[in-house]
């Protein structure tokens, strides 16, 4: 699931959390943030969609259950307008500041919910989303893999998304671990069922020998 090579900063780190719902991404990129700035570093904590003015619109769109159905080109369309946006003004410049960019969701979303989960053309879809983020990749991407059935009963209401059948789910989750596996040197896979802690540790221990490039500091607005 690759059209090329991408393109990674020489300066900053750029760290991504992917995964189903209800895996605890936003609770890992928190713990990291914590560590992170406890050990000095200027970090920058980002999600993906809605983390830009143009994308909290686009969010509400693609998110909200009151949208109802869209053309599955148009849904990934919209979330290739928000990556492009969010890496134009909140990733790039942190990363050109040599930040640390910790975000949850970047392009791996795009390519197994819009394209596995939705069954579009995969190709496609990572022609646009690489289009739109000028084809930054992350130095590291954790997955946090949980089977839909376990993530989605953590919901007491869904949104659009994760109002999806549990098959559309499966979907995404086997495209997460197929991108993972076809690149390990850049990904780290972990059972989001064991104790935060411990993936926390594990996660702190695959990110530091990357930390060389990133700078220390205060992060800038």
């Amino acid at each position: 699931m690759s059209i090329g090579p991408g393109v990674y900063a020489p300066t900053g780190v750029f760290v991504c959390f992917e995964g189903g719902e209800g895996s605890g991404k936003s609770t890992q990129s928190r713990l990291l943030r914590e560590w992170l700035e406890a050990e000095g570093y200027a970090v920058v904590l980002t999600f993906e969609p809605g983390d830009t003015e143009v994308g909290r619109q686009l969010r509400r769109i693609v998110l909200s259950p009151e949208t109802g159905e869209l053309s599955d080109r148009t849904e990934a369309l919209l979330y290739a307008a928000d990556k492009a946006e969010h890496v134009d003004t909140v990733v790039q410049p942190a990363l050109d500041r040599g930040e640390v960019v910790l975000t949850d969701r970047y392009v791996d979303s795009t390519l197994a919910y819009q394209g596995a989960g939705r069954s579009l053309a995969v190709a496609e879809v990572e022609q646009v989303a690489r289009w739109a983020t000028h084809d930054l990749r992350p130095h590291l991407t954790v997955v946090l893999d949980l089977a839909p059935e376990h993530g989605l009963g953590r919901f007491e209401e869904r949104d659009r998304i994760e109002g999806e059948s549990v098959e559309f789910h499966e979907r995404v989750r086997a495209a997460f671990l197929a991108m993972a596996a076809a690149d390990p040197e850049h990904y780290l896979v972990l059972d989001a069922r064991l104790p935060v802690e411990e993936i926390a540790a594990e996660i702190r221990a695959e990110l530091t020998p990357l930390l060389e490039r990133a700078v220390r500091g205060v992060s800038q607005p």
